[in-house]
């Protein structure tokens, strides 16, 4: 599934003080939600955000054939995505929750809540729908708190990564695709080594990387390393730098680098620069979310519309334990129903019924597309999409509360080959992502000390790569990692992991 337009992740920054002081009485307040109907349901009230400049009409057409298959009276509260978090931690507060409401993450403020009784446990009650009842388990426990779903995740890619690659370049120089982690290698030599664009210059090399951390980490998975947590083979977990694959991939890494087949500059380049080496042809590879490749493509055609098929995808390269990607989260916020308008358990499996009504593939498609004529047209199997800002007005917001359960049913643009790869490549990750089970572990420890731990072992790392520190420095820091809370950290995931087992 390529990525959603209208998501962003909103900033989840969050107020100490407004969370404890204010959340714990009110989560327990009986108070119906604004807008609900008597007995709760024939009127659903949905707090949720807008990414839009503006939210669309009441009288929106999309809106009212939304009422018309759901045979619900939905009264939508448009809240702008800036202030979101904001207004969710005010609502909360108030005790005066909708019915529904979007979450866009595990904040403190959503967690305190859901611990303290102002959400709907829904686990027991998914089986009974068809739709909610085929929700991921790795997304379900990824989105979790204490291993308990407290709302429906907004699904996305869960192996959204793979490896962008100049396609050209494997042609020109006689190269097959690579497959294994030897391959790889040898592709970024020759990227770096045997002038892959022809011009006779030394001007190109392999892999371009940036400070943001997420390449390094998907590679590490490819060498058997853990998604941040593993099994430290007696039932508990250890974190994934402590695990002999993980030394063996700083290694590989340590290696590209000393030979220049990645940019010299990658620690301090910022993560908006990355896709200029690729498109301007001076890299040949990128390890990222695989839907970069359609924007790669796209805009080395935007600079040369005759530069076709310069650029292919490809999954996770196989390492020492065969094939293994590192997923994404799989989710971006949840659909969370709230107790002190959803009073009891008839109400609460009516609003799940709507729910799960807006997984068919008539209502994703309709609240993600629109209405034909107005919002697309219909050519052979695909839909051209409307310029016209007044019908995209009734339209643009309405994805927030999309959940793509089981899958994404929603109508397609047309395809272009690098778009069709990118489809195949992430639906076949599904088969090799390696789940984190601390995902739904929620740590006090992180919580007051994660930038720090985690800066000691990205610092570290980086000076291993480019070669200021060697393995015993590494390992220095691992122990610096464990004296300022690492130590604790370990220990209390693993108490929760053994509680939540």
């Amino acid at each position: 599934m390529g990525q959603k337009t209208g998501f962003k992740k909103g900033a989840l920054l969050l107020s100490a003080s407004l969370v404890l002081s204010t959340i714990l009485g009110a989560c327990s307040m009986d108070k119906a939600g604004s807008g609900t109907a008597a007995g709760g349901t024939d009127e659903i009230t949905i707090m949720l955000p807008n990414f839009e400049a503006e939210n669309p009409p009441e009288n929106s057409p999309v809106i009212q054939k939304l009422e018309e298959l759901t045979k619900v009276d939905v009264n939508l509260q448009w809240v702008p995505s800036s202030s979101y978090e904001d207004k969710f931690n005010i609502t909360l507060a108030s005790g005066k929750l909708p019915q529904i409401m979007v979450v866009l993450g595990k904040s403190p403020s959503f967690i305190n809540a859901a611990r303290t009784g102002a959400f709907w446990e829904l686990g027991p009650y998914l089986k009974d729908y068809p739709n909610l009842s085929q929700m991921n388990e790795i997304i379900t426990n990824n989105a979790s708190i204490d291993g308990k779903t407290y709302g429906i995740y907004r699904a996305r890619a869960l192996g959204r990564n793979g490896v962008t690659i100049r396609k050209d370049w494997l042609e020109n120089l006689g190269l097959e695709e690579p497959k294994t982690i030897d391959e790889f290698y040898n592709v970024l030599k020759a990227f770096t080594k045997d002038d892959p664009d022809g011009n006779g210059k030394d001007d190109t090399y392999g892999l371009v990387a940036s400070k943001f951390t997420g390449p390094w980490d998907n590679m590490q998975v490819w060498f058997g390393a853990p998604n941040k947590w593993g099994d430290d083979g007696s039932g508990g977990l250890i974190p994934a730098h402590e695990t002999p694959e993980y030394m063996e991939a700083l290694k590989f890494f340590r290696q590209i680098y000393s030979e220049g087949l990645v940019n010299k500059d990658f620690a301090v380049m910022d993560a908006t620069k990355l896709p200029d080496p690729f498109v301007n042809g001076q890299a040949g590879v990128m390890v990222d979310v695989a839907d970069n490749a359609q924007r790669m493509d796209q805009k080395i055609l935007d600079k040369d519309p005759n530069a076709t098929g310069r650029v292919d995808v490809l999954q996770a390269m196989e390492g020492p334990k065969g094939l293994r990607d590192m997923p994404t989260s799989g989710y971006s916020g949840l659909i969370a129903i709230s107790k002190s308008s959803v009073k009891t358990e008839e109400d609460l499996k009516k609003v799940l019924s709507f729910l799960d009504q807006l997984n068919e593939p008539e209502l994703q498609a309709l609240l993600y597309n629109g209405l034909e004529g107005k919002q697309y047209e219909k050519k052979e199997d695909y839909i051209v999409p409307s310029t016209e800002k007044l019908a995209l007005r009734d339209l643009q917001g309405l994805n927030q509360i999309l959940m793509f359960v089981p899958e994404d049913r929603t109508l397609r643009v047309q395809q272009t080959p690098v778009r069709e790869k990118v489809a195949q490549v992430q639906k076949a990750n599904e088969e090799i992502v390696i789940a984190n089970p601390g995902e739904p572990l929620i740590s006090d420890v992180y919580a007051q000390k994660g930038p720090q731990l985690d800066n000691i072992i990205n610092d570290a790392r980086i000076k291993y790569i480019v070669g200021q520190i060697d393995e015993k420095g590494f390992e220095d820091a691992v122990a610096l990692w464990k004296n300022n809370g690492g130590d604790d950290y370990v220990k209390e995931v693993n108490e929760l992991y053994a509680a939540l087992k």
